[in-house]
């Protein structure tokens, strides 16, 4: 059940900075770091542009240990953050502006939306969804395609 109640300013700046620690976490790529943003647990969910349905912690962790490895950095800069708090769960949805920069060649820049799933465990706010995808680039439309 959503509590319609407007939460708690001091919910709302927990939630918003646990979301900006993941993407610090990421920016840096610090796995121990990352592994302090999420919940431990066989049903966490993760999916990165392009890559498979990830469930569970083992398969999660292993696949930010494989991003950080392949990677000379990478540079987030989220916008458009939109914050839901109901209950125990946080939704916090978002659009991701990367710089990667690979171990060979040039950086290669990307847009993707992405939505960050949050549950509050024993006063803490874990992460147990990352859902990123590529935003398609818009083609422009001349005026002889438009609706008349």
């Amino acid at each position: 059940m959503i509590n319609d109640r407007q939460p708690a300013s001091a919910e709302m700046a927990a939630v918003e900075e646990v979301n900006d620690r993941f993407y610090r976490a990421l920016e840096a790529c610090e796995l121990t770091a990352m592994e302090a943003l999420w919940l431990h647990t066989e049903w966490v969910r993760c999916v990165h542009p392009g890559w498979e349905l990830l469930v569970g912690w083992n398969q999660v962790r292993e696949s930010w240990a494989r991003i950080f490895q392949n990677s000379r950095g990478l540079r987030v800069m989220p916008s458009e953050v939109a914050v839901l708090i109901a209950g125990d769960f946080a939704w916090v949805s978002c659009t991701e502006n990367l710089v990667i920069y690979y171990e060979s060649g040039a950086p290669v820049s990307a847009v993707t939306t992405a939505t960050n799933l949050f549950q509050r465990v024993s006063g803490e706010w874990l992460m147990v969804l990352h859902h990123a995808s590529p935003v398609p680039a818009s083609m422009p439309i001349n005026e002889s395609e438009t609706v008349q």
